[in-house]
């Protein structure tokens, strides 16, 4: 059946998703036209895109010294929340939500009140803010897509529930770049450790959520909103070949699992042609070739952030807001050598035994909450250096 050709806005261009979601609409002309482009600071490869594109709008955080004559066609945007200012200006009927961290959340919440479908590459937004994003799209009646692979796994196989119960949500984890280190090792990680990622390509601040667990530790709190599940419904095990990206179990202990080579052009695919699958030249997955898949459950001693999600998770009000903002801060310190990779986990465990608990009513109060933990954060990591 002929799709009508659908404007799509990406925002977060530059980065790891924004650009193999750019690879998707290369390809598929005829599906997509990208009317809006945003990065932060990364002017000279925004400024090729959008000569490639051509969209209706473009943002940079960061405005550039000067504006080539040959970008000057489309509306550009500046300044702080420029990408969301530019969604809302664009037309777009869908928007991939791929901008890193907290700073995606206006992003998602301008998204979800001017575009039909909202493809959300940014887990933050509802660990932050899952509550409200999730009354917000049930309210505006807002089609809302994940594109993590492993939510997206979930997300394909719910598909064939057909009404029936579901008792647990598997969320398989590479374990990182440090899962097979011993615990003094992980500790003093160096950054080029952290960031040799065995199966995934990446930006570098969730390649290092990934080797601290963090990452999977988000996907728990983002699949309890996406999903309804409760933490005691949602486990994780890790699985190092990355080809079973999450599982479904049912009532009557049957498990349905989304398979796949590692490339997230799948699942970006996926939410972005949905409910149609659009072919993109990867890799077959030959089960014969990959030969055995192996599984473990998570060594909770060896990365103390996982099981922290959970207990985040069930304290609920600004407790999973203080987990993903005091890591932030931890992170951004580590990749700038400033303080030893075992102190990530340290700060996020001071930050929410630290911080009091205060309830969540708007989006003004998780800001605020995610102001807070930061410097909590920061005077913490400013006393361990």
């Amino acid at each position: 059946m002929m799709r009508l050709r659908r404007k799509i806005a990406i925002l977060g261009a530059t980065g790891s998703i924004g650009s193999q979601a750019l690879d998707i609409a290369r390809r598929y002309p005829e599906r997509f036209e990208v009317v809006c482009l945003t990065a932060r600071a990364s002017a000279e490869k925004l400024f090729e895109l959008v000569r490639t594109f051509r969209p209706r709008v473009a943002a940079l955080e960061i405005e550039p010294e000067t504006l080539p004559e040959d970008v000057r066609f489309c509306e550009w945007v500046f300044g702080a929340d420029s990408s969301a200012r530019a969604l809302a200006a664009s037309g777009a009927d869908d928007a991939l939500c791929a901008v890193v961290g907290i700073a995606g959340l206006s992003n998602v919440w301008t998204a979800l009140a001017c575009c039909e479908r909202v493809l959300l590459a940014n887990k933050e937004a509802l660990v932050a803010g899952g509550d409200l994003v999730m009354g917000r799209a049930r309210e505006l009646k807002r089609a809302l897509l994940p594109v993590d692979s492993e939510h997206s796994a979930i997300f394909q196989c719910l598909r064939a529930r057909d009404g029936n119960p579901v008792r647990h949500l598997i969320l398989t984890a590479s374990g990182g770049a440090l899962r097979d280190r011993a615990a003094e090792e992980i500790e003093n990680a160096s950054v080029q450790d952290v960031l040799r990622h065995p199966t995934w390509r990446m930006g570098a601040k969730i390649t290092v959520d990934c080797a601290t667990m963090l990452n999977k530790g988000l996907e728990v709190i983002e699949a309890h909103y996406l999903f309804g599940m409760d933490a005691e419904e949602i486990r994780v095990v890790v699985h190092p070949e990355s080809v079973i990206h999450s599982l479904v179990e049912f009532e009557d202990g049957a498990v349905l699992a989304q398979l796949g080579n590692p490339d997230m052009r799948g699942p970006i695919g996926y939410a972005m042609g949905f409910p149609d699958r659009l072919p993109y030249e990867g890799k077959p997955l030959s089960l014969a070739d990959a030969g055995s898949l192996t599984f473990r459950a998570p060594d909770e001693e060896r990365f103390p952030c996982l099981p922290m999600a959970y207990e985040a998770l069930r304290a609920g009000a600004n407790a999973p807001v203080v987990y993903n903002g005091a890591n932030e801060v931890a992170v951004e310190e580590f990749l700038g050598g400033r303080v030893r990779f075992g102190e990530i986990a340290c700060c996020v465990r001071a930050a929410l035994e630290g911080v009091p608990r205060r309830k969540v009513c708007s989006l003004e109060d998780v800001l605020a909450a995610d102001l807070e933990a930061r410097a909590y954060a920061r005077k913490f990591l400013g006393g361990r250096k």
